[in-house]
């Protein structure tokens, strides 16, 4: 994995080691996502929940967002985070926060403009995770989630509409706006 552009571009970020459950975001993924909204990012607040690696916040930061929060609940994505943030100079626009995501959703008085949300694919909570967020999300607030292309999310969560799809093989990615 690698920063693809911007200012940390050709960084290379480390993934959690031996671990099933997290899975990196395929480059394809992330270059066809950011391609998507590249005019969208520069000085923009950034929630990568479920961040594993982090390497969404991270790209996003590289390309001019204003700061990331990463959240993750498990200790070995925290390290791993850590040790990313501070591979591509990004201590400074970074907030790494150890935490399931209900918690930190139910608490945060932090507002976003884009939130990244990937949870274990295994898991099922797609719809609760994005539900949870969009009261963290500013008034033009996008919220794109990634999953299986075999799971099929709703076209409306709480106050946000399906607005656009991407597929990529078996990966899918669903952008959420504001209703």
């Amino acid at each position: 994995m690698r920063i693809i552009t911007g200012t940390a571009r050709g960084k290379r970020l480390i993934t959690v080691p031996g671990s099933d459950v997290v899975r990196p975001t395929p480059e394809r993924v992330k270059e066809g996502l950011f391609s998507a909204i590249q005019f969208d990012i520069e000085g923009r607040r950034i929630l990568d929940l479920f961040a594993g690696s982090g390497q969404l916040g991270l790209e996003a930061l590289s390309r001019g967002a204003d700061s990331a929060t990463f959240v993750d609940s498990s200790d070995a994505s925290i390290n791993v985070l850590k040790q990313n943030v501070k591979n591509t100079g990004f201590d400074n626009n970074s907030r790494i926060v150890k935490s399931d995501f209900a918690s930190f959703c139910a608490t945060s008085n932090d507002t976003f403009d884009i939130a990244f949300v990937d949870p274990p694919y295994g898991a099922g909570l797609f719809e609760q995770a994005i539900e949870k967020c969009i009261p963290l999300m500013s008034d033009y607030g996008m919220i794109f989630c990634e999953h299986p292309t075999d799971i099929k999310l709703p076209e409306i969560i709480g106050s946000y509409k399906l607005s656009r799809s991407y597929r990529y093989g078996k990966v899918a990615v669903e952008l959420y706006r504001k209703g």
